[in-house]
């Protein structure tokens, strides 16, 4: 793509980063039919092709953005579905990225837009703050059809969050593997999963230290940054990330990790570029090199299957993140196959559920379509259980699909020998309550 910045512009890191990205747009349009909105739509405006010509023309300008730059950017998922259509290698998750930032500073919101955001940036980036709005959200469910579209959307997924059958995640502290250690790893304690669904790196604590692996959950580290960048907040997210960071170093001892495992995609997807949103920082490059999606890094492990799982289909939700952005697509479905687990995967050629981070709450018509279309997928697998390895899909999917929704490392900690996950507690396949 031609793009025409002044000198004054460029001289601008976030603008340079921008412009490298656009000149490698050929307006191909292969990006298009990989698009979800464009596919919901049929605008030019919501494909990934016609978002790089609205950016491009942000970024050239000093004025505040146009609403129709602002409502088209907005409405874009992040799936980076685009990605591995796109022939020319652009950078579209980065690009989006900028854009966003650039609006959060230049645009002119609404006020109840601002107040919106503020709360989702405030609330969600803690998982005290989150799990007291939820029990908040369960108490005024009611005043949901009273608001607009877009306050009623956060109250009615908070209240319609499962409960957790835990109050709270993990400890901060070190679990020790069982028998000879074999590796040792360190998890965040998270936000809005550790809020609901904490039952999720419990799983995976109990199943790496069943296989030899020491885990230590970190203190001051609960989210990573991925909320604050989805909406724009750019320096918050660094904040963020640096915190995480320190954490991590403070924890590390002697020994250090073999990896920083993640199960949560978006978050893992965040981590994994911290080197990239932390330019020039070691630290931040270091830790990026060691993230791993817990998928990814259980593939390296000779899991222990014992007995075998009970027959079992399973309806797979590939998160965007981790398959478009990290390529972590064959991995879980391996793992479960390994324990004896029947996977299908919906015929949508992979299309976003509508979840996508905070997407699900600030555009909330778009995203219910898609979740609507993602379980009529899923159900058409007839399935035992639906299985994510995100807690946003799962969240998305857990109003809408006839099968009980769980986490892949609770499914794989149940299959080598851990307790059944609470989804499944009394089907009729329920093996027992484990160990």
């Amino acid at each position: 793509m031609k793009t025409g910045f002044t000198s004054e512009r460029l001289s601008q890191p976030r603008v340079a980063a921008a412009n490298e990205i656009l000149r490698a747009c050929v307006h191909c349009g292969f990006c298009a039919p990989a698009c979800p909105t464009y596919f919901l739509t049929g605008d030019e405006r919501d494909s990934p092709r016609g978002r790089i010509w609205l950016i491009r023309d942000l970024m050239e300008s000093d004025d505040a953005p146009s609403a129709e730059a602002v409502f088209h950017l907005d409405r874009c998922l992040e799936c980076a579905a685009c990605m591995p259509a796109c022939p020319s290698g652009v950078n579209y998750a980065g690009l989006m990225g900028v854009a966003r930032e650039e609006i959060h500073e230049r645009a002119k919101r609404p006020g109840w837009v601002r107040l919106l955001r503020a709360m989702l940036a405030r609330v969600l980036t803690d998982a005290g703050r989150a799990r007291r709005m939820i029990g908040l959200a369960r108490l005024v469910a009611w005043a949901a059809p009273l608001l607009p579209a877009r306050l009623a959307a956060p109250l009615r997924l908070a209240a319609s969050a499962p409960r957790p059958r835990d109050a709270v995640g993990p400890a901060p502290g070190t679990y020790p593997a069982q028998g000879t250690t074999k590796g040792r790893v360190a998890l965040l304690a998270g936000c809005v999963q550790a809020a609901m669904a904490p039952g999720i790196n419990a799983a995976l604590i109990r199943l790496l230290n069943r296989h030899g692996i020491e885990a230590v959950v970190v203190n001051d580290a609960q989210c990573c940054g991925a909320l604050d960048r989805h909406l724009g907040r750019g320096d918050a997210a660094r904040d963020h990330a640096r915190r995480v960071i320190a954490a991590l170093d403070a924890a590390a001892g002697a020994d250090g990790f073999d990896a920083v495992l993640q199960t949560s995609s978006g978050c893992g997807t965040m981590m994994k570029d911290y080197g990239v949103l932390l330019p020039g920082n070691a630290a931040a490059a270091q830790v990026a090199a060691q993230v791993r999606d817990s998928a990814e890094y259980l593939a390296g492990l000779e899991l222990d299957y014992g007995e075998g799982m009970p027959p079992l289909v399973a309806g797979w939700i590939a998160p965007c993140s981790s398959a478009n952005v990290q390529g972590v697509r064959d991995q879980p479905k391996a793992l479960m196959a390994a324990a004896g687990i029947a996977v299908g995967e919906p015929d949508d050629g992979g299309r976003c559920c509508g979840s996508a981070g905070i997407y699900n709450m600030t555009e909330p018509a778009l995203a219910a379509t898609l979740g609507a279309a993602k379980a009529s997928a899923l159900a058409a697998l007839s399935p035992d259980v639906v299985v994510a390895g995100n807690i946003g899909c799962m969240v998305q999917m857990a109003g809408r699909s006839t099968a009980p929704v769980v986490h892949l490392v609770e499914l794989l900690d149940w299959a080598t020998g851990g307790p059944v996950p609470a989804a499944l507690a009394g089907r009729a396949f329920d093996r027992g309550t484990g160990t």
